[in-house]
């Protein structure tokens, strides 16, 4: 693997240059647990400001920025801007993880978050069609933007600052905090917009009060401000600075490049990883939010009720599939997954189309636990994939050519397979689908923590890849 020939960053310019002193292990605990509540409430809140988006697409933006369009075209019309964000994410992800692997995890999170928070709360100040005329979508479609791009740096970054930060035995359940913002996002944004609409009434809620889940954002502020001023970067990536030995890795000049030239089939079987969990969960959060409401007659608020269970059961799944995961391996935890979510998929829609929401939140519920197999492992699987002076690159790069092609297009090809069919058979095709390219995928790839690894005290996941890269 070809590497810069200059030193890297900030390091002496010579070989074995001293290193600053270790912290002691209670300031390292204390730092690192201040690390993991910063990382799951900004992960959190990171992605109730995305998902609260796909929400709005769903039950509110149709009627406020597509007034003049019929009821199915609005909400295509809706999705397509929902679609936007994740055309962004891969450009967040591709910047991010370029300076990411040069100048430091850390910054590259605070930016993200930043980004985040002002175009999530722009999103609240957009007037409507009625206001402005074609001039609001537009305004709304750039904001999305924005938010796609600042998602995208967000993950690669907090993924490896957490855990590249963790004990070697403990990655992927110290991943686990920041994929837990996921359900946990979801589970926010639908409970804020429930609780809204509720208080500002129906009529109050579609005129103004739809707004108020975007401002809400504002409360990411004070979680940036402390990962900027009490975070420190990965030992990893300050490793990877202080290195100058040829032996060793160094920051590479172009990470992005070096990731596609060696690691291209690594990151798209990576991405095909994600097919399935990222195609199940959107439709849960926003799919069939308008599928039931439009199709079967369902109560909006009884749906997002139901989804919000699905999420808190995400919740509890997820650090306890990691924590398997650590014991256990990462690849049959997420065969298992996409292998459940194939079986359970026709017995999903058969329990939604009942229109019951009781059975629907069974539905959404044994999916999540699927899905969350599927998810659980992969901040730490993704980064152990690739080593670590391009580790952010690829990383996020494969996090995001999943989310370009399967996560942002799920709602719209799920109404668009509807409409033309009349049923949901297509849908469950599509969904059995990405459960087979999940399942091949992780076939494909190596296990990063093997037997052998696991039962070393010192051994590192990820080393059986890159021993010689890796190896400390």
């Amino acid at each position: 693997m070809s590497v810069s020939s200059s030193p890297a960053r900030g390091s002496s310019a010579q070989a074995g240059a001293a290193r600053p002193p270790a912290a002691s292990p209670e300031s390292a605990l204390k730092r690192h647990r201040g690390l993991l509540v910063s990382g799951i409430i900004g992960s959190s809140i990171e992605w109730y400001d995305f998902f609260l988006y796909g929400t709005a697409a769903a039950l509110i933006f149709p009627h406020v920025f597509f007034p003049e369009s019929s009821a199915l075209t609005g909400t295509l019309l809706s999705f397509s801007t929902f679609w936007a964000g994740f055309i962004a994410r891969p450009i967040g992800g591709i910047i991010a993880g370029h300076y990411g692997d040069k100048i430091g995890r850390k910054p590259m999170v605070v930016i993200s978050l930043l980004g985040m928070a002002v175009s999530t709360f722009a999103i609240g100040c957009l007037p409507g069609a009625h206001t402005v005329g074609a001039i609001a979508p537009v305004l709304l479609v750039l904001c999305r933007f924005i938010q796609g791009i600042a998602c995208g740096g967000q993950w690669g970054g907090l993924a490896l600052l957490m855990t590249e930060s963790a004990g070697p035995k403990h990655r992927a359940f110290a991943g686990s905090f920041m994929q837990t913002g996921v359900p946990a996002g979801a589970l926010l944004g639908n409970l804020i917009f429930v609780g809204t609409s509720v208080l500002a009434g129906e009529e109050a809620f579609a005129a103004w009060a739809w707004r108020v889940p975007f401002w809400f954002t504002a409360v990411l502020l004070p979680v940036v401000l402390y990962i900027q001023l009490k975070v420190e970067d990965s030992p990893e990536f300050k490793q990877l600075e202080a290195e100058v030995s040829d032996e060793l890795p160094k920051v590479v000049q172009a990470p992005l490049v070096e990731a596609v030239r060696s690691h291209w089939k690594t990151i798209l079987l990576a991405a095909g990883v994600l097919a399935s969990t990222n195609c199940i969960f959107y439709i849960s959060i926003s799919g069939i939010l308008s599928y039931g409401s439009t199709h079967l007659g369902m109560k909006r608020d009884e749906m997002m009720i139901a989804t919000m269970a699905s999420c808190a059961v995400g919740i509890l799944t997820t650090f306890l599939w990691a924590k398997i995961a650590d014991a256990y391996g990462r690849r049959p935890i997420i065969i298992i997954g996409g292998v459940g979510i194939a079986l359970w998929v026709p017995f999903y829609f058969m329990l939604v189309n009942t229109g019951s929401v009781l059975l629907l939140g069974v539905a959404v519920c044994v999916s999540s636990v699927f899905q969350c197999m599927v998810y659980a492992p992969l901040a730490a699987y993704f980064g152990e994939l690739f080593p670590p002076n391009i580790r952010f690159s690829g990383a996020s790069l494969a996090y995001q050519l999943a989310a370009i092609t399967i996560s942002g297009g799920t709602p719209f090809l799920m109404t668009w397979l509807i409409a033309t069919t009349g049923g949901t058979n297509g849908v469950v095709g599509m969904v059995i689908v990405t459960a087979v390219i999940t399942v091949g995928c992780t076939l494909a790839l190596k296990e990063t923590n093997p037997r052998a690894i696991r039962e070393d005290p010192h051994a590192v996941p990820g080393t059986n890849l890159y021993p010689d890269v890796l190896a400390r």
